[in-house]
């Protein structure tokens, strides 16, 4: 399960590790009876010369006349915001088919973004991207047929599942903005952070969001936690269970990994704090960074640990400079030890000893399964998570048909539920026809592989990510298969438009992350199970080139890796400056006698060039074509005799 709060909050200087990396220090905000410091909201003292930062209460503008606070200029619009809602509320009424900056920044706090074709010349034609919010991903059929409606009616006629477990709707129109919103939240979904769509809030919630015993909250405010000006930056949540790491616990500022008994009943939960993703290109005080333990607390405590943790964000959080204003620098200059300390002043408690965990594991959630409860659930493989065409048609009829629910999973896949055991051979005799294969037919390399939507819409791209991975993917097994490696060897690619990271590049094996027009950063040395964190390797990469880099590095791994070494490892064994090496000696392969899997397809001459047509217009070979052709055959043959 992923989630993420909307930006906010303070700041403290960042210092890292490396002296030459400094980060400029900034004086935080500060909450009523912060740190448990009693005081008047409205009677502020001027702290002495030896206090940390300014105190002060985020939600009161008065502040000591000698101190001079700078805020980005997000911060100050968040303030005069009136709680996010100004000036967005009436730059929705205008006739104007775009909104304002100021509106711009808001909007992307109720799940939101302003966007254009950035495909299309002369003038610019407006649309909005809106994300939806489903706790553990979970899609009522209700909201899944309303979603499939929704795409139709007022977006591009696609869904796109996202790595955080929720969908993107995008192509909608400003005047049609609170018709899609109002439909959602009518139809069991919310785009818009606190809005109670199903039922009111379990007490347990209510109560730990209103005590402020420890000096966490701002009093008779409509936002007791986030005040008028939130958090400084975007803040994500991921929840699991041991061994399950689909959800890349270690990118989340908050990771939390529940802990059961013997008998499997959740007694308490570990805490991770600190990852993150985002950076910018060529600044190396910005940096990926992966959470870090921070304790364990009993499972009536979590919801005051999560708050206590919020809070500290919320207070020392940087909010001169968005580049450094997520939770991962505020870690990485204080050590999670500070962090630790003034975590536990908000929460009340000490932090216990995590407890100790299985390995972890990447689980896919692909093909069918027991649901354990007499029913079956089956995960289907959606390429970058685009519902479209004949598949999406596919999948509303099935799920209209059937009744069934729905979860997105971070990988950007589908898994469709409460599946009654006689359906499960028209259903996948009907999902293969459609292209929805079961996982043993699809390529190991498009299993794993995650991209951004990037170009045509997205306003940060710089390259092609989504648009692009499909074809990238073919011509990396081409190299697998030149090298010799088998068709069932993989290597995790993750492909980004930019550098903020949204498909998580930073933890594959295998990392593009755009740099130019058709020009990519690769990183390498994440692990499959997503618990290792890579490093760049080579800058300014052409797409065109990118086998002359693959090559060498597929090449030797075939032949130098110790037993059951992934990529990612063996690329972090040999070493940079080593890899490098062979990437630059490369001249191609030695000779060697054909590849065995160069399966001889073609009787005569005339079908090979018709197929060898047919290919191009794919930007394919005749062996590729007719292969996946083969394949599709087999699947659908096989898929319509199970049981």
């Amino acid at each position: 399960m992923t989630t993420s709060f909307g930006a906010a909050a303070a700041a403290n200087p960042v210092v890292l590790k490396d002296p030459k990396l400094q980060i400029p220090s900034f004086h935080g905000l500060r909450s009523a009876n912060s740190l448990a410091l009693t005081r008047s909201v409205h009677a502020l003292p001027v702290p002495s010369s030896s206090t940390r930062s300014l105190i002060r209460a985020v939600s009161t503008p008065t502040k000591p006349e000698t101190v001079t606070e700078k805020r980005s200029k997000v911060e100050l619009l968040k303030e005069q915001s009136n709680y996010i809602r100004y000036p967005l509320n009436e730059e929705l009424l205008t006739d104007a088919p775009n909104i304002n900056e100021a509106a711009t920044q808001l909007i992307k706090f109720h799940g939101s973004y302003q966007q254009y074709n950035r495909d299309e010349r002369g003038g610019r034609s407006y649309s909005f991207m809106l994300r939806t919010k489903n706790p553990c991903g979970k899609v009522s059929n209700r909201l899944y047929l309303t979603m499939d409606d929704l795409a139709d009616q007022f977006g591009i006629g696609t869904l796109r599942l996202t790595t955080r477990q929720t969908f993107q709707l995008h192509g909608v129109l400003k005047k049609d903005l609170k018709t899609v919103m109002s439909t959602i939240i009518r139809n069991m979904g919310s785009t818009l952070d606190g809005e109670r769509f199903m039922s009111a809030e379990p007490p347990e919630v209510v109560k730990a969001r209103n005590d402020n015993s420890h000096g966490t909250n701002f009093p008779d405010s409509p936002e007791p936690i986030y005040g008028t000006q939130f958090l400084p930056r975007k803040f994500k949540i991921a929840v699991t269970v041991p061994t399950d790491n689909s959800v890349d616990i270690f990118t989340n500022d908050i990771g939390v990994v529940v802990v059961t008994d013997d008998h499997g009943e959740p007694q308490g939960f570990n805490i991770y704090v600190g990852g993150g993703m985002g950076r910018t290109h060529r600044m190396e005080t910005t940096f990926p960074r992966l959470a870090e333990p921070l304790g364990y607390v009993p499972k009536e405590d979590i919801l005051y640990a999560i708050k206590a943790i919020v809070v500290t964000q919320r207070e020392n959080g940087r909010r001169d400079d968005r580049k450094y204003s997520r939770m991962k620098y505020l870690i990485s200059s204080w050590g999670i030890e500070k962090f630790r300390s003034v975590v536990e002043q908000y929460y009340g408690k000490k932090f216990e000893p995590s407890r100790e965990l299985p390995e972890w594991e990447f689980k896919s959630y692909l093909g069918w399964h027991e649901q354990g409860d007499g029913s079956l659930f089956c995960g289907l493989h959606v390429d970058s998570g685009r519902v479209a065409g004949k598949m999406k048609k596919t999948l509303r009829e099935v799920i209209e048909k059937y009744n069934l629910n729905v979860r997105i999973t971070p990988n950007q896949n589908i898994v469709l539920t409460d599946i009654r055991a006689a359906w499960k051979r028209p259903i996948t005799t009907v999902l293969a026809q459609a292209g929805l294969l079961q996982p043993r037919y699809v390529d190991p390399l498009n299993i794993t592989a995650m991209a951004c939507p990037a170009l045509p819409l997205c306003p940060l791209a710089i390259t092609e990510a989504e648009r692009g991975i499909p074809n990238l993917l073919k011509r990396i097994r081409d190299v697998f298969e030149k090298v010799g490696l088998k068709y069932n060897e993989s290597v995790v690619v993750r492909v980004t438009g930019c550098p903020n990271g949204c498909a998580r590049p930073y933890m594959a094996e295998l990392g593009l992350v755009g740099d130019g027009p058709n020009s990519y950063q690769i990183w390498l040395g994440g692990t499959p199970n997503q618990t290792s964190i890579a490093r760049s390797f080579m800058d300014k990469v052409k797409i065109q080139e990118l086998e002359k880099v693959l090559e060498p590095l597929f090449y030797h791994w075939k032949r130098k890796r110790h037993s059951k070494e992934s990529f990612g490892d063996f690329t972090s064994r040999m070493g940079f400056e080593k890899l490098k090496q062979l990437v630059e000696k490369w001249e191609g392969l030695p000779a060697v006698a054909p590849a065995r899997y160069n399966l001889k397809l073609f009787a005569d001459r005339e079908t090979y060039e018709a197929m060898d047509e047919l290919a191009k217009i794919q930007n394919k070979n005749a062996h590729q074509l007719a292969m996946e052709v083969i394949r599709s055959f087999v699947a659908q043959q096989q898929n319509g005799k199970s049981e």
